[in-house]
């Protein structure tokens, strides 16, 4: 499984990268409690931690997104940008159930752990030969 689809990896990780950085990334970014708020959240009356922490996310969020953009348009650093990937999943999917298990999240998140799985996967499969 691993590397199946290896030799299409570059045109993985700009689809993804495109796709995230439009959903997530920047969103996330630019307007942590708008997009808060679309995925169910409840906010908070006093905002600034939520606000603060949702631009450190959407900062980080960003900055995966150069590794794939790089590593999908010139090959650079492809196989580091998969690694950081897989990894990002596997905690994303730890995050995720932890939310899940507790009942502390709303289901758009606890969906998310199919979504980060389904990540890992195609990751997986798409990993550079």
């Amino acid at each position: 499984m691993l590397g199946l689809w290896g030799k299409y990896a570059h045109v993985y990780l700009l689809v993804i990268a495109a796709t995230t950085t439009l959903v997530f990334a920047l969103p996330i970014f630019l307007a942590p409690l708008a997009w808060a708020r679309r995925f169910g959240w409840k906010i908070p009356a006093d905002t600034d931690l939520a606000i603060y922490f949702g631009r450190c996310l959407g900062a980080f969020i960003l900055i995966v997104e150069c590794l794939m953009l790089r590593a999908g348009l010139t090959g650079v650093g492809m196989l580091f940008t998969f690694e950081v990937l897989a990894l990002v999943a596997v905690l994303m999917i730890v995050v995720h159930v932890r939310g899940a298990v507790q009942g502390i999240q709303p289901i758009s998140e606890t969906l998310e752990i199919g979504m980060y799985s389904g990540l890992l996967v195609l990751t997986l499969l798409f990993w550079p030969q």
